[in-house]
């Protein structure tokens, strides 16, 4: 598969490539117990350059990746390129408003103020959102605009993703964005939303991968029906699928359970089997569904980055995907590549 091959998004004038840059760990996040996960500045920095020197032309990213960083450190390198060149998405929901807090030693480099945010799903606040998201970027405009936080189960209602959704509509309509969707982990509000309005992206993270085909049923038919492209988030599923199972691995940003390290263990061994990476066959395995056009694995480190774009162009046998199915590690019928 070539991940650079670039990929329209409906009749939105957008196109992406297979392989994109997700912009999470390029924030330098500081968890709440003062751990500091992600790339330092200068690597984030180098991560997005590299990536555009090998092809990628498609980088997500969203305010609520450190705060804030992950918009600024993009726009202090996709600036250098022609704006044309390239599609970024940002996400809104979330209203940062700075604090300064001096002890944040990991963000002096970006000579910006510690951000704290508010959500606000109006108009106004999609608005808003949306122009701090252009300012930190230093951008005019952002290709796609992706509604977040779906997955704040009891914090926030259908009601309240209307409001955005309708807001996000008006943006598309008055050219102020030029594809509209969601992001999020769970599929099942999504679902509702795409049946209620007419969405062109989602980025569905990690609710679609070699260890969890939760969506594949229900929410994945609906996107073909509906004409709803997706990208693919968290392909490894934030870890367990590309990382050395013999130490502890993550799931979803915690700590994974036993059954599914078990899981993945099972599917290692039979990518063993035929000679492939677990992570080649995590990252290729969306690539099945006719819905899905592109994947923004994050990265950590150029080193990542460049093993993303390798292990995406790595040959595999249809034997490995049959023998997934005849262990009962896939369902039979789920559309492999």
């Amino acid at each position: 598969m070539d991940p650079f091959e670039k990929v329209a998004i409906g009749n939105t004038g957008v196109e992406v490539t297979r392989l994109g840059l997700g912009g999470a760990p390029l924030g330098g996040m500081v968890l709440a117990d003062g751990i500091f996960v992600g790339s330092a500045y200068d690597e984030a920095l180098a991560i997005i350059r590299r990536a555009y020197e090998m092809g990628v032309r498609y980088f997500d990213t969203a305010p609520m990746y450190g705060d804030g960083r992950s918009e600024v450190r993009y726009g202090r390198v996709l600036g250098e390129f022609p704006r044309e060149s390239f599609a970024i998405s940002t996400k809104g929901s979330r209203v940062l408003r700075p604090e300064n807090l001096d002890d944040l030693a990991p963000y002096s480099e970006d000579g910006i103020p510690h951000y704290v945010y508010d959500f606000d799903f109006s108009a106004a606040g999609l608005r808003a959102s949306l122009d701090s998201s252009l300012e930190r970027l230093g951008l005019a405009a952002v290709d796609i605009f992706f509604v977040h936080d779906s997955d704040f189960k009891g914090q926030h209602t259908d009601e309240d993703f209307i409001e955005a959704l309708e807001a996000a509509v008006e943006l598309r309509a008055t050219g102020t964005v030029k594809a509209i969707g969601m992001g999020m982990n769970e599929w099942e509000r999504t679902g509702r939303m795409v049946e209620r309005f007419d969405l062109d992206y989602i980025l569905l993270a990690g609710r679609y991968t070699l260890l969890d085909q939760s969506a594949l049923p229900e929410f994945l038919p609906l996107c073909v029906e509906r004409g709803v492209k997706l990208t693919m988030g968290g392909p490894y599923n934030s870890g367990i699928l590309a990382r050395d199972l013999s130490q502890p691995v993550s799931f979803d940003y915690l700590p994974a359970p036993e059954h599914l390290v078990q899981q993945a263990k099972a599917l290692k061994a039979v990518c063993d089997r035929h000679g492939v990476e677990l992570r080649a066959a995590a990252l290729q395995f969306p690539f099945g569904h006719e819905a899905v056009i592109s994947a923004v694995p994050g990265a950590a480190s150029v080193a990542e980055l460049e093993d993303n774009a390798r292990v995406m162009q790595a040959e595999i046998p249809p034997a490995l995907w049959a023998e997934l199915k005849a262990e009962g590690l896939l369902p039979e019928g789920t559309p492999t590549p």
